[in-house]
């Protein structure tokens, strides 16, 4: 969520920034100011009014110290209406303060500096790339016809149970999506990240915090019973755990990692390119999440960006990083880098990772701070990257390794896996 203080400070800027998302944001920032200013007319109000009772009570005190009961009972008279008066001003207050959150709620972060503006992934900027094509046999085959013939992931029984997006990975399939699990989780940890197991439900205040809420309700599980939603992304519970928290300088940066099953109710578009493990209503993914000094934040969105890259490298798999432009971004993004890798049996990129500052946007909600010494706290920046999804790594792997005889797993998961081939 936007600083008010921003908008009010950096108004221009801010202006500028959000047009790279296509929002004209004047008009909004005008309105947010002006219910700001009735907020603070009422609070001003109140804060008097409390002011004069008190100073009330205090008269009334002495008169009676001082024996004259009569002076002390008419001024307990007028109290009684400054208390009449407070309860008005504080519905009033509560009434501006919903008014001035439901005009903020709706912004989402303003971009980076660095973003392009743009409307689609058209306008994405492509930063880097790396690897080549790996040779493949004629007749190449897409993930979903070679699951199909080698027995590794089943999706007619996925739908029968459940529906599409559903998949039940059997066999060497199940230990190839376990093994890229542990080899993930075991990468994050050597480079410094606290490994977490999270609960895989959330509630309001958790979606909100870090944003699904109310932007993203419709694209999650909901249970009613509960009032419970089943996770996005890690990114959610593991940020959560520093919800109206304050943190010291010297604990930062804290760097998280954490596997879990995501579930998505949006599968998104229909053909080719939600066919098999493209898109999944249940999936796994490893996040990696981090809380950072402001000042620190870019630096350690690099760093994200490189692990990220490196990991990828591990595995052989050809990818690139896209920068993505102000009309592609995630609601409560500032700055966001995509790694896609490159399938050769499709013929097309598939996103695994997306690495994100999101500033003080999700902090500012979270009310996640830190503070130095005895200075006042301030609001940290939140960080969050895929390391990495599963379902697209898997396809990739299963596509660009194959062979006459099968399926060539890559040198770093064979000690995972137990087996080289499928």
């Amino acid at each position: 969520m936007l600083l008010i203080q921003d908008i009010r400070e950096n108004h221009d800027a801010l202006v500028a920034r959000l047009a790279k998302r296509g929002i004209a944001a004047a008009p909004i920032f005008d309105a947010i100011i002006k219910q700001d200013d009735a907020r603070k007319a009422i609070q001003k109000q109140l804060d008097d009014t409390l002011s004069a009772s008190n100073n009330m009570a205090k008269q009334i005190g002495d008169l009676f110290k001082a024996g004259d009961a009569q002076g002390a009972q008419a001024l307990k008279a007028k109290t009684a209406a400054l208390k009449d008066t407070t309860k008005e001003l504080q519905v009033q207050l509560q009434s501006a303060v919903d008014a001035l959150q439901a005009l903020v709620i709706e912004l989402p972060n303003a971009p980076h500096d660095s973003v392009a503006t743009g409307k689609s992934a058209a306008d994405n900027e492509v930063v880097a790339t790396w690897g080549s094509d790996i040779p493949l046999p004629k007749a190449a085959k897409p993930h979903w016809e070679l699951c199909q013939e080698l027995g590794i992931i089943d999706f007619e029984t996925g739908v029968k149970i459940t529906g599409a997006g559903f998949p039940v990975y059997v066999n060497k399939g199940a230990r190839l999506q376990r093994a890229l699990i542990n080899y993930f989780l075991d990468y994050n940890t050597k480079a410094g990240y606290t490994e977490y197991q999270p609960p895989y439900f959330i509630n309001e205040a958790s979606g909100y915090g870090t944003g699904q809420l109310p932007d993203k309700e419709g694209q999650m599980y909901h249970m009613t019973a509960d009032n419970l939603f089943a996770i996005p992304t890690a990114e959610v519970p593991i940020t959560n755990m520093y919800r109206d928290t304050i943190l010291k300088t010297e604990d930062l940066p804290v760097k998280c990692t954490a596997h879990t099953p995501c579930f998505r109710r949006e599968a998104g578009s229909y053909g080719k390119d939600v066919r098999g493990l493209n898109r999944l209503h249940q999936f796994d993914k490893v996040e990696i999440v981090v809380i950072a000094n402001p000042e620190e934040s870019y630096r350690l969105l690099d760093e994200m960006v490189q692990h990220v890259g490196e990991l990828l490298q591990s595995l052989g798999l050809k990818h690139r990083v896209l920068r993505l432009c102000g009309g592609d971004m995630g609601f409560t993004s500032a700055l966001t880098y995509d790694f896609e890798v490159w399938s050769a049996a499709q013929e097309r990129w598939l996103e695994v990772s997306s690495v994100s500052n999101f500033e003080t946007f999700q902090s500012n909600r979270l009310k996640c701070r830190y503070r130095s010494g005895k200075d006042k706290p301030q609001l940290v920046h939140t960080l969050n990257g895929s390391s990495l999804a599963l379902p697209r790594v898997m396809a990739a792997l299963l596509e660009n390794y194959q062979t006459e005889s099968g399926i060539q797993i890559p040198e770093v998961l064979v000690p995972y896996t137990g087996f080289s081939t499928i």
